[in-house]
């Protein structure tokens, strides 16, 4: 499966952004999706999942009842809105599939198996 990230760009803190996810090259339905980021000079981290079916969702603290992860099988695609963004939500932003869980989905980095480019999200303050 390929996954190509789209969306990011420069914004305003308070201002929202979506990002998008467009998979293509497998069963979408196959694989429980996860947003991650990763800012300058430190480490990948969890973001937001999603399972298969979209009916389990899951966030980091710092960005839960602010963004919010859902996903369209019909068209393969997986959306991360951000609102209220802030400073510290600047990063690049990474959309991953991970195809060993099939009711939930993963915080962890590691048990996503394919990856797309990223997205840089810039927020001025």
């Amino acid at each position: 499966i390929q996954l190509k990230e789209s969306g990011g760009g420069l914004v305003q803190a308070g201002d929202s952004l979506r990002l998008s996810c467009k998979a293509s090259g497998g069963r979408f339905t196959n694989y429980a999706m996860g947003w991650f980021r990763q800012a300058p000079g430190k480490e990948r981290e969890f973001v937001a999942a999603i399972s298969r079916s979209g009916g389990y969702t899951y966030y980091a603290e710092s960005v839960k009842g602010r963004f919010t992860i859902t996903r369209d099988n019909g068209n393969a695609m997986v959306y991360l809105q951000m609102n209220s963004l802030k400073s510290e939500d600047a990063a690049v932003y990474y959309c991953a599939a991970d195809v060993g869980r099939s009711a939930s989905a993963s915080a962890r980095s590691s048990e996503y198996e394919y990856w797309g480019q990223g997205t840089q999200v810039t927020v001025s303050s």
